[in-house]
């Protein structure tokens, strides 16, 4: 029977921290009862929790699970999901745009306006689309657990789908709402107002005021597993606030901008070299070598006294 587990224990040496941590508590469950008990998905959830090292450690552990399911997802899966997810952003362009076309310009106004802007967010989280600033945080933390070359590489395949994807789907949507008489003369115009809002900031001032929307996102991406039923709650709070902040964000702003770009008043040149590069390298700094950087390090600690024991065992020396 020893020599059963022992051998038990040498093959579970690849398993991720969360698997060894639940792997140990059936064993126990074992010794204890003789069989396994059946557990909902919640029971096993909070055990896992439970023989985490922190509370931090427990939420970084989910996203980075999380991340490592996407990075291991079909290209093409992740091609078509991000494109609808370029189409859903447009979502905000158009609350946005109808709220502007309705409201007087005023302080006032510009707060309800700004509301329209969480509706593409909600859209594309709740319904799982792959977001490309989503991903600067959940997919970037399998890299920095185990930051190998292969990692790396799933890692830049990941954001280049994405990336695509969601600015393709942004354009279809930009071209569609131009072309076709979906909305009134006054609507259109506002489209066009936002648009140039946005290309009112400088190279400069759009990468800097896109490292807070940036790190905006990904905060909410952290705060998410632990909102439980008031997801929704969270993400209107946190891209309300990018909005009133007109924080320029890479796929709400490729809506805004290239309507304009089909429009003829903005050129393909101002499109990648005033807003879409000086926003993404923003967006890419605020959400990752930022906020998931600190995130990722608040737990070293922790990840640092796991492998002074057996590696991959969260709380390795727990005794009965």
């Amino acid at each position: 029977m020893a020599h059963d587990d022992q051998d038990s224990r040498d093959n579970d040496q690849d398993d991720t921290p969360w698997e060894e941590a639940v792997k140990r508590e059936r064993d126990e469950a074992r010794d204890d009862n003789g069989d396994e008990d059946e557990e909902s998905h919640d029971e096993q959830d909070r055990r896992r929790e439970a023989a985490l090292p922190s509370k931090a450690a427990a939420v970084h552990e989910r996203l980075r699970i999380s991340g490592e399911k996407e990075l291991e997802r079909d290209a093409m899966a992740l091609l078509w999901s991000a494109i609808a997810a370029g189409i859903s952003m447009s979502a905000s362009m158009v609350a946005r745009g109808l709220l502007h076309a309705h409201v007087p310009e005023s302080d006032a106004g510009f707060l309800i306006e700004s509301m329209g802007y969480t509706l593409g967010f909600l859209i594309v989280i709740l319904a799982r689309q792959q977001l490309f600033t989503e991903n600067t945080v959940t997919a970037v933390l399998p890299f920095m657990s185990h930051p190998t070359r292969g990692n790396l590489g799933s890692l830049m395949r990941l954001w280049g789908v994405v990336l695509a994807g969601n600015v393709l789907g942004a354009g279809i949507a930009a071209f569609t709402f131009l072309h076709l008489p979906m909305f009134s003369p006054e609507v259109n115009d506002a489209f066009v107002a936002i648009g140039e809002k946005v290309m009112e900031n400088d190279p400069f001032s759009m990468f800097s005021k896109s490292i807070v929307a940036g790190w905006m996102i990904a905060t909410m991406v952290w705060v998410m597993p632990s909102a439980d039923q008031a997801k929704a709650w969270v993400i209107l709070i946190m891209t309300y606030v990018v909005a009133i902040g007109e924080f320029p964000h890479i796929i709400v702003g490729a809506s805004e901008i290239l309507y304009l770009v089909f429009d003829g008043k903005v050129s393909w040149g101002d499109f990648f070299l005033r807003f879409g590069l000086p926003t993404l390298a923003g967006n890419i700094i605020g959400g990752t070598f930022i906020f998931a950087l600190i995130s990722h390090a608040q737990i070293r600690n922790d990840m640092d006294v796991q492998r002074e024991g057996r590696r991959g065992a969260w709380g390795f020396n727990r005794k009965k």
